[in-house]
């Protein structure tokens, strides 16, 4: 049950397989005996796979060469049928790491999407451990349900899949971490607090610097949180071909940002900053962001609509 990373051995039927030919373009195929794998490059027969030992090399009708290998669950995620958009590897990689899921470990998780951070939590958590997952859309929860059990193979037996709000469906308590991929994370804040441990840690997934600031002030005055840190990270690779070593001119740059806090005792009151923040930094212009965030999108939409040439 760790997934297509996991197993090891020759191909066999059913699994799937990763091809990469010369110029770096990856193909991900489910093996199947008696079928093949087309493309404008030719023809390669499924039961040239099945049998040979991961890392083989094989040719297609054209001459084309592909090195076989069962993908890394972060070429899976890249390469998954998607319904919300992914969390990219880095950024799970750095949820897994800067919230400390452990093995055994208890996290909700709202929303699925389409369920490549349920797979990076539930191969953390492994079998023993608990991931239960929330998503609002019923159509992104079959893909991340379908996603999901092509990874494993089958059902995950740690992991729950929840159609619904987190803020009313939320059936778990004693949980140690609560990751949240979502639009509006600081209203839940009261059903994260109930739900985790003392000294169990939210993780939140947002996209913009309103957001940011948004959750962490929230979490700051809800009283129930120690100090949160917001941070985000960048992926950059490089070229090197002999003396030819810099920076590639691509990188994985801005995806989204991450804030953690640590969930205080009851009763606790966390210590007061000794850190004052920079003048102005609460001035009108902060309030301003923050009473625009309180406009649902239906209204924006509608208040851009009234604006006249000269105001456009």
């Amino acid at each position: 049950m760790t997934g297509i990373h996991g197993r090891r051995g020759p191909f066999e039927d059913g699994d799937i397989v990763q091809l990469t030919d010369p110029k770096g373009r990856m193909h991900t195929i489910t093996l199947r005996a008696g079928t093949a794998f087309h493309t404008h490059r030719g023809r390669l027969d499924h039961d040239d796979l099945i049998g040979s030992p991961e890392g083989s090399v094989v040719r297609a009708t054209s001459g084309t060469v592909y090195v076989a290998l069962r993908p890394l669950l972060a070429d899976f995620t890249l390469s998954m049928k998607r319904g919300a958009t992914i969390v990219y590897p880095k950024d799970a990689a750095q949820i897994v790491a800067q919230a400390d899921i452990f093995p055994g470990a208890r996290v909700i998780e709202a929303g699925a999407g389409s369920g490549s951070l349920s797979c990076w939590l539930l191969r953390a958590v492994g079998e023993e451990g608990m991931v239960s997952s929330y998503e609002r859309r019923a159509d992104f929860a079959d893909i991340a349900r379908a996603n999901v059990e092509r990874f494993f193979g089958r059902e995950h037996p740690a992991w729950r899949l929840t159609v619904g709000d987190l803020a009313e469906s939320i059936a778990e308590t004693e949980v140690d971490r609560v990751v949240l991929d979502m639009l509006a994370p600081w209203e839940c804040l009261d059903v994260v607090a109930d739900a985790l441990i003392p000294g169990g840690l939210i993780c939140v997934y947002v996209a913009t610097t309103t957001q940011v600031s948004r959750i962490t002030e929230a979490l700051r005055e809800h009283g129930s949180f120690y100090e949160p840190s917001a941070f985000e990270t960048m992926v950059r690779t490089w070229h090197v071909e002999g003396l030819a070593v810099r920076p590639d001119h691509r990188m994985i740059g801005h995806t989204g940002f991450l804030v953690t806090a640590r969930r205080l005792a009851d009763g606790a009151v966390a210590p007061e900053r000794r850190r004052r923040p920079a003048k102005g930094a609460y001035g009108e212009d902060w309030k301003a962001v923050q009473k625009t965030e309180d406009v649902t999108p239906a209204e924006q939409v509608a208040a851009e609509d009234t604006r006249g040439p000269a105001e456009a």
